[in-house]
């Protein structure tokens, strides 16, 4: 082959370019991790050599690898062999027989951790299981189950491991719910923030370092078997650099690095936050790293006083006064280092309040072109977003509200939850925006669910939330999962379409995205994944190319090992019979009876979720449907 030669050719494809010069195309040749040549199966064909690769896509649709542009993969990767995932399970009942499943395996003294990424809403059943039936699952295993940033249950077993007992001082921003007696229950609540939750959880048992690799490896190919080709790493409470981050650098150094990954740093230390990034910007330059590992800049948390977490069923949480004191004085380090930042704000309380910090500072030194962002915004406001504008920044969104729509209705009403975030405004006003997880405690890893929400305005339970005039169509909604994310990783030009001299990261939909029925988009999965002209993953007639074999999930009780990840997918005839296939799942829910029942309604849940419900103000209503049936 020579230098010029194609590595490797796509071809009988029908690509989806995302390039408006070239907006279709057949086949792709790509060299050095590039695309060199996009056209016809006859003009790239012609390119190949001898060696060259060539993989026959069938008729297939494809489409640009899909890019988060926010989650926490590096966390993620460190525990996820030892978490049951109950993303995407659709029936309690499955989801219990999981735990019970994983109960019997697991091993003294280790835990059973179902840890974020579902919402009890996702389940026909419409509930989170209780204390009872998981201490009756499992009395002698510890059991820690998390629940969004809302809370955790513990069974007996696990509320001995981590030693609440009656003389337990309640923690600060939590409660450790008690009875009569004053005796923990094994209910944590979040009031406003998480920090109960997570502490709690960093009492479990870890993975030793080489079973931290192979854990972390497992979760980056579950990524890549969703489509996932690229991430930025937002950082995350218990995750400190450059300790946390070794796993990552192992593997970037072994080259077994299957999903980009753009990494922000994230303070740790309340009132310790200044130190942090004078430290850091002195022993971290920005963007160091290579096309698979590098720095991104600061953040999701700049500074504690402005952590405004989104829990919908506690009050609002106003910051205090000292937010604007701190955060500046954090703001300026990273200004005259000219690191970019992300900054966590659900409210548009919080997001107003750190503008006035920003506009101060860029008029000392101008902020725009330095990719600043922020993160979520719900609630964030026209005013808000014309002052993004002006400083040249940008609003990351992510797929929050598809698990918490309905705890946002039951506070605030139907008709402020209608743009929560408002994408199409955000868009329209022509500021950077791009869409994400927050996996994966708040929210799934699957990005599928990302675009269903934004195309079809439900909640994963099935809620109708935004109107047609809010809803995206497809393009649009992939363009906010492909070459918007781009801006945020400061790598506009480099990646998110199908184009030469972009980075080869493309997929092969399970389905055809554009054709399929809108409730089944977020069953998608992707059966052919390429990073950097690597397959990285294959399925059914692709997993021939796979270049990307891996050991067993470490250790041998690992749930992955069974149940593999979202839906349950190891297991397509037990607990993943019901969550993978949308007909079984139309059908599960059609027979749901209203596990209690309802004098408002009389109504099977199944029926009545995606119902337009009415509401009143913001202060008066009163829950999702007008009554006490849809709460857990």
């Amino acid at each position: 082959m020579t230098t010029s030669s194609p590595d490797t050719i796509f071809h009988n494809g029908r690509f989806t370019t995302l390039n408006k010069a070239q907006p279709t195309a057949s086949a792709v040749a790509i060299r050095d991790g590039k695309f060199v040549a996009v056209g016809s199966d006859a003009e790239v064909l012609a390119l190949a050599a001898s060696g060259t690769r060539k993989i026959d896509l069938q008729g297939r649709s494809a489409l640009p690898g899909l890019f988060d542009n926010h989650t926490h993969v590096i966390r993620g990767g460190l525990n996820f062999n030892m978490e049951l995932r109950w993303d995407g399970v659709r029936s309690l009942a499955d989801a219990l027989e999981m735990l019970r499943q994983q109960v019997a395996i697991t091993p003294a003294p280790q835990w059973v951790r179902v840890v974020g990424g579902f919402s009890e809403h996702q389940f026909v059943e419409k509930r989170l299981p209780t204390l009872a039936e998981v201490n009756a699952i499992a009395p002698d295993t510890p059991v820690f189950l998390l629940h969004m940033y809302d809370r955790a249950l513990l069974n007996a077993a696990a509320l001995r491991a981590v030693g609440y007992h009656r003389d337990t001082p309640q923690p600060p921003g939590g409660e450790i719910v008690r009875d009569s007696q004053g005796n923990p229950q094994g209910l944590l609540l979040a009031k406003p923030n998480a920090t109960i939750l997570y502490s709690t959880l960093a009492k479990g048992p870890k993975l030793p370092f080489e079973y931290q690799v192979n854990s972390t490896r497992h979760f980056m190919r579950e990524l890549n078997r969703l489509g996932v080709t690229g991430v930025i790493d937002a950082g995350g409470g218990s995750q400190n650099y450059p300790d946390d981050y070794q796993v990552i650098e192992e593997l970037n150094q072994q080259g077994q690095i299957t999903v980009r990954l753009a990494y922000n740093l994230f303070t740790q230390k309340p009132k310790e936050e200044k130190d942090d990034f004078l430290q850091w910007t002195q022993s971290v330059k920005y963007k160091q790293g290579n096309d698979y590992f590098r720095h991104n800049g600061a953040g999701e948390m700049l500074v504690y006083s402005a952590a405004d977490f989104e829990d919908f069923r506690q009050p609002r949480p106003d910051m205090p006064p000292q937010m604007e004191t701190e955060l500046e004085d954090v703001v300026r380090v990273l200004v005259q280092n000219q690191w970019p930042w992300r900054l966590h704000a659900t409210y548009d309380e919080t997001i107003s309040r750190a503008l006035d910090v920003f506009e101060k500072v860029h008029q000392e030194t101008p902020i725009d072109g330095l990719n600043w962002f922020f993160d979520h915004a719900e609630t964030i406001s026209d005013r808000s977003i014309d002052r993004i504008a002006a400083l040249g920044g940008g609003i990351a969104v992510q797929h929050r509200m598809a698990y918490q729509g309905e705890y946002f209705a039951e506070r605030y009403g139907h008709k402020a939850m209608e743009a929560t975030p408002p994408v199409k405004k955000i868009l329209e006003k022509g500021v950077k925006v791009s869409a994400g997880t927050d996996a994966t405690r708040v929210a799934s890893y699957n990005p599928w669910v990302s675009l269903s929400w934004m195309v079809t305005g439900k909640t994963v339970g099935g809620m109708q939330m935004y109107p047609e005039r809010n809803l995206l169509d497809r393009e649009t909604a992939l363009r906010m999962w492909t070459e918007n994310v781009a801006w945020f990783s400061n790598e506009e030009g480099a990646r998110g379409r199908i184009q030469v001299g972009q980075f080869a990261d493309l997929i092969v939909p399970s389905k055809d995205y554009f054709q399929v029925p809108e409730d089944e988009i977020s069953f998608l999965t992707s059966d052919l994944t390429v990073v950097g002209g690597r397959v990285v993953y294959g399925a059914g007639s692709f997993a021939r190319h796979d270049d990307n074999p891996l050991p067993p999930a470490m250790p041998d009780w690992s749930p992955v090992r069974r149940f593999g990840g979202y839906g349950a997918w190891g297991e397509p005839e037990g607990a993943g019979k019901n969550s993978l296939n949308p007909a079984r799942y139309r059908s599960l829910a059609a027979g749901c009876g209203c596990g209690s029942q309802c004098g408002m309604h009389g109504h099977q849940h199944a029926n009545a979720w995606a119902s337009q419900v009415p509401a009143s103000d913001m202060q008066g209503f009163f829950g999702a449907l007008g009554c006490s049936c849809w709460m857990s």
